[in-house]
């Protein structure tokens, strides 16, 4: 694997890992993951012996928006790519006692044969996480914890309660006219829960800041 680079988001904790294809006449090569190289690469310690013990992959329809999830017990990190299409990643940060509690950003993530890298988006335990959708796409994560039915809950993208300031504008432009106009989402994430209504839960005491 050739890591190419690390890139913070406005939210420091949250990763974006560009690494390296290999082109020629047929196409391309390219190891998306090698242990080695995450645990040894000075800009992703925070990576340093995760484990990832379950792999996801979904697929989403255009306008489909999806999230925002975490979860405990345990706790699941999730290391993320596009396979194919187009998604834009969002990320909320729901760790009492944090600089940025409440606050989200997205990330811009079309898959592209054309160019020369592909990337992943790593978020720790800690932020809830969602997608949106502009065209039909597919995608893949690597999870640090396995599914634990009863110890997930989720804010809604929908929550007016977010705090978008760190978004690109363009991004989050681009989701609220497909909010808008012709979003799909699933009447789960639509209904759960605003930020300071999941504050309020006792559960939410999982996930605090430890700077």
């Amino acid at each position: 694997m050739k890591i190419l680079s690390v890139m913070d988001l406005p939210l420091p904790d949250v990763k974006v890992i560009r690494f390296a294809r290999f082109r020629d006449q047929r196409g391309y090569f390219t190891e998306p993951f090698r242990r080695s190289d995450f645990d040894n690469h000075p800009g992703i310690t925070c990576l340093q012996g995760q484990a990832f013990v379950q792999a996801n992959e979904s697929y989403s329809r255009p306008n489909v928006v999806r999230g925002l999830h975490f979860q405990w017990d345990p706790f699941m990190g999730k290391l993320v790519r596009t396979l194919q299409g187009h998604m834009i990643d969002i990320v909320l940060d729901i760790r009492k006692g944090s600089p940025t509690l409440g606050k989200a950003a997205m990330y811009n993530m079309p898959a592209d044969d054309a160019v020369d890298w592909s990337e992943w988006i790593w978020v720790p335990p800690g932020f809830a996480h969602g997608n949106f959708f502009p065209t039909a796409s597919r995608i893949e994560y690597y999870c640090t914890g396995e599914y634990s039915q009863g110890h997930e809950a989720g804010v809604s993208p929908l929550a007016p309660d977010i705090d978008w300031s760190l978004c690109d504008p363009a991004l989050k432009a681009d989701f609220d006219g497909l909010i808008a106009d012709s979003v799909v989402i699933s009447e789960k994430d639509r209904d759960a829960l605003g930020v300071q209504a999941w504050l309020s839960d006792p559960r939410s005491d999982h996930f605090r800041y430890s700077g």
